[in-house]
């Protein structure tokens, strides 16, 4: 049971952090402001917040098949490294470079725990 608690408290974390960030790519132009700032292109941000939103959807629908939950872990996996190299690159102030951090390791928790359950 104990398992099973940490697994989804964990997953729905990351999955939340997730789903909240999309939807600020969609909504908040602060947000768009920050990835052209960082030098990528509009469409880059919109095609993150689509993969992030079916990704947080992969990890929370019990029903998704564990060889898509394994690419969705892969692909946060890869965004939280990702984010954390261009915030780092960018000079951004340290609480910036240590979310995606933070959220890296609940996202082991994660992966983790879910081949504990399954």
């Amino acid at each position: 049971m104990t398992n099973k608690i940490i697994y989804w408290t964990s997953t729905s974390l990351v999955s939340l952090m997730m789903l909240f960030s999309a939807y600020a790519y969609f909504t908040d132009p602060n947000v768009s402001a920050g990835f052209t700032a960082m030098g990528f292109k509009d469409f880059f941000r919109i095609e993150l917040g689509v993969a992030k939103t079916l990704g947080a959807l992969v990890l929370l629908l019990p029903f998704s098949p564990k060889l898509v939950k394994e690419w969705a872990y892969a692909g946060f996996g890869i965004t939280f490294i990702s984010a954390f190299i261009a915030h780092s690159a960018n000079g951004d102030p340290v609480s910036a470079m240590i979310m995606p951090l933070v959220a890296l390791a609940l996202l082991a928790v994660s992966r983790v725990f879910l081949a504990k359950i399954s």
